[in-house]
Order: C-alpha cells, then sequence, then structure tokens
C-alpha cells in the first residue's frame, strides 16, 4: 500500500515576526507545540486563520491563541499582487504584530458535537418530510387523499389508500420501509 501525497491539510507553515522563511511543520497541535520548545521560540500570541482543530488543541496547551476572521484576513491581502502561501503567513504574522485583525469566538469541540447531530438530525427531517410529500403527490394524481396523519397513523393510511393499486403498492413498499427507518433515526437522535 503505497502512501498517499500530502495535501495542504498535512502540513502548513509558521511564518515568525523577525524570520525571513516559513517553516514546514506537520499540521497538529501536538507537532506545533513540540517545534516551538525545540527550537526555544517565545510565543507571546499566536494567530490563526480560522483552523478550529488547532485553535482547541493549542488552547489547551497553554499559549495565548487568536482565532482570525477569515474575511477579514482575505480583505486585508485583496492588494497584494501575488498571493502565496508564504506571503499569506507573513502577512498574518504582520498583522497579529500591528493588531490589525478581529478575534473570532471558536466554539468548544461539545458544541460542535451538538450542532453537527442537530445537523444530520435535521437533514433526515427534510428527507423525511420530501418522502412523505412525494407520496402524497403521487396518490393525488391517483384521485387518493392521504389528510391528515400522524407519525403513527401515516403508512397504515397509505396502505389503506393504496390497496388492490399493485403500481402503488410497489412504489409505497419501496418509500414506506425508507420512511419508518428514517422516523426511528430521527427518534434516536431526539432521545
Amino acid at each position: 500500500m503505497s502512501k498517499a501525497p500530502p495535501t495542504a491539510y498535512d502540513e502548513s507553515g509558521i511564518s515568525i515576526c523577525g524570520s525571513s522563511s516559513k517553516v514546514p511543520i506537520q499540521w497538529l497541535p501536538d507537532a506545533l507545540i513540540a517545534w516551538f520548545g525545540e527550537h526555544g521560540v517565545a510565543m507571546e500570541q499566536i494567530g490563526l486563520d480560522a483552523v478550529a482543530r488547532l485553535h482547541a488543541g493549542m488552547t489547551k496547551a497553554g499559549p495565548a491563541v487568536e482565532l482570525i476572521e477569515t474575511r477579514h484576513v482575505r480583505a486585508a491581502f485583496k492588494t497584494m499582487p501575488v498571493e502565496t502561501d508564504k506571503k499569506d503567513a507573513r502577512g498574518i504574522t504582520q498583522m497579529m504584530r500591528l493588531g490589525w485583525f478581529r478575534a473570532v469566538h471558536c466554539k468548544s469541540l461539545p458544541a460542535q458535537e451538538v450542532r453537527a447531530l442537530l445537523t444530520a438530525r435535521r437533514f433526515i427531517q427534510g428527507k423525511l418530510h420530501d418522502i412523505e410529500m412525494s407520496l402524497r403527490g403521487i396518490l393525488r394524481g391517483f384521485g387518493l387523499k392521504v389528510g391528515p396523519t400522524t407519525r403513527r397513523t401515516y403508512a397504515a393510511r397509505i396502505r389503506e389508500l393504496i390497496e388492490g393499486h399493485p403500481t402503488l403498492e410497489a412504489i409505497a413498499a419501496s418509500l414506506l420501509p425508507d420512511t419508518d427507518q428514517r422516523y426511528r433515526r430521527t427518534g434516536i437522535m431526539e432521545g
């Protein structure tokens, strides 16, 4: 098995005030903190351009870390004729040194997890609603009206309406189990 080529997310660079080069280093909080310790670099302030994973890890380690608003950085760099990673790192360094940045609040890992769970739940509920509305629309084309239902009565009402229609039974058979499974998943996420 061959190793995949490195991506922009595997390595990053460090630009230090007074330094003329960008130092490539693995893009993990522990690796960055170890690098600073090995080289005896005193850190007064660390600026990160919207890298929440690094922010959380480096904040736990103790240094003062500022998460900089990405749009603010981009606006500051619009005047640069040629944008490269090296120039971006130097630009962020200068913004930090001069105080030309707007700090952004970084949500905690538990808050990010809750947000991800709520997003997934909303996605499942939206798909469930789409399936229900599609099935209602299909049945309406055959003159069958589902009417008001609840979670528990929806599948029974659909089966009652399509009884004796082989094509509609095949359609409902493919959509209703998925609907029932989605209801269960949504129930699990709510609990």
